[in-house]
């Protein structure tokens, strides 16, 4: 995939984690960085899977494919998982609910 379809797509994906999140993200440096296009592809999937969103659960997965040598993000573990580290998470719901 070409930079330009992979900045199409990343707009694309930034648009919706406005909308849906409030999150703003940088659309060049998603299409440039792979660690950074790989963490925002994670939230995107995170709060996807959270909230059974499968348009932005679409869009994180074709971002994510569209990386170049990147394996696609992997679903992170549900708050409800007695094996997801608590207090990153409890400071995670409260960094967002300060944001706003």
């Amino acid at each position: 995939m070409n930079d330009s379809e992979r900045l199409a797509i990343a707009a694309h994906l930034h648009v919706a984690l406005r909308r849906k999140t409030g999150r703003v993200t940088d659309t060049e440096w998603m299409a440039s960085d792979t660690a950074y296009g790989q963490a925002m592809a994670r939230f995107a999937l995170s709060h996807a899977l959270a909230n059974q969103d499968a348009e932005l659960e679409r869009l994180a997965q074709r971002f994510a494919a569209s990386l170049p040598g990147a394996p696609a993000p992997a679903a992170p573990a549900p708050a409800s998982d007695p094996a997801a580290p608590q207090g990153l998470v409890a400071s995670a719901k409260r960094y967002v609910g300060g944001l706003r």
